[in-house]
């Protein structure tokens, strides 16, 4: 119970430092340990396959598609980081707050009527699977494209916001 606690704080910490990186370099640093932190809690959770794919993508592919548009952009002055980390900090401020939240409300709460899943799914269609046993996994799915849509929303916001 213990590692899974730390494995989750240090996701959680991770997740943070990657959202409120100054440079976008620390930033794509830190989501290559955001990944390969999921594909540690995957192998975990006996999942090699879906583990080594999230190795292999989240923390070798994106990273290194990031660091080439990294390299392609121009570099900001230090005077224009300071004042973009100050607006990150106001915009984002309570983001370290919800986290803890969600990640309080999530460890306490049980959700009831929800059925456990088993220790191996039964052989069947994926469909049912997904949406009468991983109830919890479609949950975080769903939040993971939440998140993402609303990352794209700001960085549209903020390439309008210069232009």
């Amino acid at each position: 119970m213990e590692f899974n606690v730390a494995l989750f704080m240090f996701l959680v910490i991770a997740a943070v430092g990657t959202a409120m990186a100054g440079r976008l370099l620390h930033a794509v640093i830190s989501l290559a340990v955001v990944s390969a932190v999921v594909s540690v809690v995957l192998f975990h959770l006996h999942a090699p396959m879906a583990a080594v794919f999230e190795l292999s993508v989240g923390a070798g592919l994106i990273p290194a598609v990031f660091l080439s548009a990294i390299g392609a952009t121009q570099r900001l002055t230090p005077e224009t980081m300071q004042d973009r980390r100050r607006e990150i900090l106001q915009l984002y401020w309570s983001l370290p707050v919800i986290v803890a939240l969600a990640a309080l409300a999530m460890t306490q709460v049980r959700l009831v009527g929800l059925p456990t899943p088993p220790a191996a799914a039964p052989p069947g269609d994926v469909r049912t699977v997904i949406w009468n046993l991983r109830h919890m996994d479609l949950m975080g799915q769903i939040l993971a494209l939440l998140a993402a849509a609303v990352t794209v929303v700001v960085l549209i916001k903020e390439l309008e916001h210069e232009h």
